[in-house]
């Protein structure tokens, strides 16, 4: 969460053993997510290692699968080289977790302290600049499109070009629909937004992609949430994909032209490419005023929409009137589940790095952490975590957190009584046959805020959100 929310580094320290081991769904987490983490974890004796000591787990070989790259320190004197080295892997080229490991005899041993001024890697040399070759025919491919899509994924908050794909969007007129973890990249209120696409996504994002005759992937994996069926994906659409982990790219679908490189540097040199072309991009704007009116009437028809009701509380009506009471710059975190994706489609995002929620790994249990991370991050801004009754239970000690350090988070539990997202699919997709997603017990929530000593509010009437709020 602090990490998401700053753009810097964030740290966590555990213990060896099963403190080592409780880091690993949230090294995964933050490893399908891009997440910049250093996770420093104790180890047994260096003499012991291999022995069943007590306490003793192998976390270099657990979590080699789902760490960038992890290091077992056995010399004092190679530390500070380890640490500048972690934390430079952790935040350069595609980010993600890297794990630290200290037996015991390292961490109480001294040395002279000598951090190095660089580092340099043999095996490790991220490409940032896009190669200028490629992006004119990007370029070209734009000019020469009618129905062009822009599909953006974690990749733009993580550089911080919101501004870049702000202004290619609009140089354009392209069309934005973003993944999960591209939400809030753009304003979803922009004439240009299409939402979220996808399984949970708009029916207009959907239907725009699948009708384009060019998608503009930038930062995002064609995760098989978005995709659907691969061969029904995009059928009629060139695909131009920038990122800057070569290994994303043609990894899931077949791919025009790949490039790439740093996202901001390529954006940027994209805008710079349109500019000397002044007079296409003005044919261009009016070429696909048409598209615009065929996506317009696809959103007149089918918008996100609910019923509303007198008598029951709807949680969209709940995320709606989040927005509308909360600061515009307010970070809100998600568990997972139903209530994350009417957060997606309700809860409009003006500015950049102000929706945190788990897209790979699907963790229950991330909102409360992470908001508590967000909010040590950002001491003075609202901090929001949107939860659901199973998905709070993962993570609900956390409070204790909360209350010590004072942070003033607010936790909204829409309380369904049921796990409801995989309650939705047993209900769609297996003939309604139930099993383990109901929650019949009388959980008291406000009880367990004021045992944490926390505030407990509580609302079952429409009437009474707003003044809940």
């Amino acid at each position: 969460g602090y990490a998401r929310a700053s753009g810097k580094v964030g740290v966590a320290i555990a213990t060896s053993g099963p403190g080592a081991t409780n880091t690993i769904t949230g090294l995964a987490t933050a490893y399908m997510d891009s997440i910049p983490l250093v996770v420093i974890t104790g180890q047994v004796p260096t003499p012991l290692i291999g022995n069943d000591a007590f306490q003793e787990a192998d976390i270099i070989g657990i979590t080699r699968p789902i760490t960038k790259h992890n290091y077992l320190v056995k010399d004092i004197k190679e530390l500070a080289r380890i640490m500048k080295q972690a934390f430079y892997i952790a935040r350069t080229g595609r980010p993600g977790p890297v794990l630290v490991d200290l037996p015991k005899d390292v961490q109480i041993d001294t040395a002279t302290f000598e951090y190095p001024e660089k580092v340099e890697l043999r095996g490790y040399k991220p490409t940032y600049s896009g190669n200028l070759r490629m992006v004119k025919k990007a370029v070209s491919m734009i000019l020469a499109a009618s129905q062009p899509v822009i599909y953006v994924g974690g990749g733009v908050s993580l550089t911080d070009a919101h501004e870049e794909l702000k202004i290619l969007a609009e140089r354009i007129q392209a069309p934005v629909t973003t993944t999960l973890m591209g939400m809030a990249s753009f304003p979803t209120r922009h004439p240009l937004s299409l939402g979220m696409l996808g399984m949970h996504g708009t029916y207009y994002a959907n239907m725009a992609v699948t009708n384009s005759d060019l998608l503009i992937a930038l930062g995002a994996r064609f995760d098989d949430r978005v995709t659907g069926k691969i061969a029904t994906f995009a059928p009629k659409a060139k695909i131009i994909h920038v990122d800057i982990d070569p290994t994303s790219i043609k990894k899931n679908v077949r791919v025009d032209l790949p490039i790439v490189g740093d996202l901001k540097d390529v954006l940027k040199k994209l805008i710079r490419q349109l500019e000397e072309q002044a007079d296409e991009v003005s044919k261009l704007v009016e070429h696909v005023k048409p598209w615009h009116a065929e996506i317009a009437e696809w959103r007149d028809k089918h918008p996100m929409s609910y019923r509303d009701s007198k008598t029951v509380i709807k949680p969209q009506y709940v995320i709606e009137k989040l927005r509308e009471l909360s600061d515009d710059d307010a970070i809100v975190t998600t568990e997972v589940g139903q209530h994350q994706m009417w957060t997606a489609q309700f809860f409009e995002f003006t500015q950049p790095r102000t929706f945190l929620s788990s897209g790979g790994l699907g963790t229950m249990g991330y909102g409360l952490p992470s908001a508590l991370g967000a909010q040590a991050a950002f001491p003075k801004r609202q901090v929001i975590d949107i939860s659901g009754d199973g998905s709070f239970q993962m993570n609900s000690q956390e409070l204790a957190t909360l209350v010590q350090y004072r942070l003033p988070v607010k936790i909204v539990i829409l309380n369904n009584n049921f796990l409801g997202m995989v309650r939705q699919w047993q209900q769609l997709f297996f003939d309604k046959r139930y099993s383990q997603t109901c929650m019949e017990l009388p959980i008291d929530f406000v009880k367990l805020a004021e045992a944490y000593g926390a505030t407990g509010l509580r609302t079952s009437k429409p009437e009474e959100v707003e003044e809940v709020i």
